[in-house]
C-alpha cells in the first residue's frame, strides 16, 4: 500500500483508556510498514465536543465509534450509509475525497462472522441481552440469517423488548442463543454478570459474550458450567476491524 504523509485514525468514546482498537490498529501500521499513520483515542465526555475532533486533528482519515456514541454521533455525518442506516449505530466513520463525514457500521459483519461457525440447526431463537448500539447489529445480523429474537432490557420498550423478570424457564429453553451485549463483567468489574436465570442453560445453548476482557466472563463461565457453547468478543472485535479498514482505504 502506498503510503502518504500523516494519517490519523482514532476512537471515538467515553473513558476509553482501554482500547482495543488503539493496541491493534498500532501494531497493524507497524506490521505493514505505515510508519506515518497513527491511531489514537478520541475520549470525550459529550457527542458535542465531536466537530471539535475533526477540526483540531489535521490528518484524520478515520474514525470507529463505541459506547456511548454509536447512535449519537449519526447526527453529526454528512451521509450514512444504507446498513448503518436500517440498523440505527454507526461505528466507522470515513473521510470521503470530497470531505464528507460517511457512517459506516461494520459490528455487523464482525459478529456475523464470528458467530455463524457455532450456529447449529436447533438455534432459532436468540436473547440479546441490552439495547444499546452494538445490540442493534447484532439483531440486523440475526434477522439476515432468519434468527428470531427478542431483546431484553432493563426497561422494556415495544413488543421486540422483554425484562429479566420474563426470562421464565419457557423463555430460557426456547431461545437457545443469548448474547450479551451490556458491559456487565467487564474489567475491572470482573465478578459482575447479566441478571439471567442460569439454571436453565443447557448443553443446547450457545453463549456469545461481546466483552473480550477478560477472555471468559462470568456469564459464559455460568455457561459452560452448564454445557452450553460460549464465544467471547475478541475475533468480533478483530473482524470489525478488518472491515473499518477494507472501508477507509476502499
Amino acid at each position: 500500500m502506498e503510503e502518504k504523509k500523516n494519517k490519523v485514525f482514532g476512537l471515538l468514546g467515553k473513558d476509553i483508556s482501554y482500547s482495543f482498537s488503539r493496541g491493534y490498529f498500532t501494531e497493524k501500521f507497524k506490521k505493514i510498514g505505515l510508519k506515518n499513520y497513527k491511531y489514537v483515542n478520541f475520549d470525550i465526555p459529550k457527542i458535542e465536543d465531536f466537530p471539535s475532533i475533526t477540526k483540531n486533528n489535521e490528518g484524520v482519515s478515520g474514525i470507529n465509534v463505541t459506547i456511548p456514541y454509536k447512535e449519537d454521533v449519526m447526527r453529526f455525518l454528512d451521509i450514512i450509509d444504507e446498513t448503518a442506516k436500517e440498523i440505527g449505530a454507526v461505528n466507522t466513520i470515513k473521510f470521503t475525497k470530497r470531505g464528507n463525514l460517511k457512517g459506516y457500521n461494520s459490528d455487523v459483519v464482525g459478529f456475523e462472522k464470528s458467530i455463524l461457525p457455532l450456529i447449529k440447526e436447533h438455534h432459532k431463537r436468540a436473547l440479546i441481552l441490552g439495547t444499546g448500539g452494538a445490540s442493534k447489529a447484532i439483531a440486523y445480523a440475526l434477522k439476515k440469517n432468519d434468527i428470531k429474537f427478542k431483546f431484553v432490557s432493563r426497561n422494556p420498550n415495544g413488543k421486540k423488548e422483554i425484562s429479566y423478570q420474563d426470562l421464565t424457564k419457557e423463555v430460557m429453553e426456547k431461545h437457545q442463543i443469548i448474547i450479551n451485549s451490556t458491559p456487565i463483567g467487564t474489567s475491572p468489574n470482573i465478578d459482575q454478570s447479566p441478571n439471567i436465570p442460569y439454571q436453565y442453560i443447557t448443553e443446547k445453548h450457545l453463549l456469545y459474550d461481546l466483552i473480550y476482557n477478560p477472555e471468559v466472563t462470568v456469564f459464559l463461565a455460568k455457561g459452560r458450567e452448564n454445557g452450553a457453547a460460549i464465544k467471547n468478543g475478541y475475533e468480533m472485535l478483530e473482524l470489525q476491524a478488518e472491515e473499518s479498514w477494507r472501508i477507509w482505504n476502499n
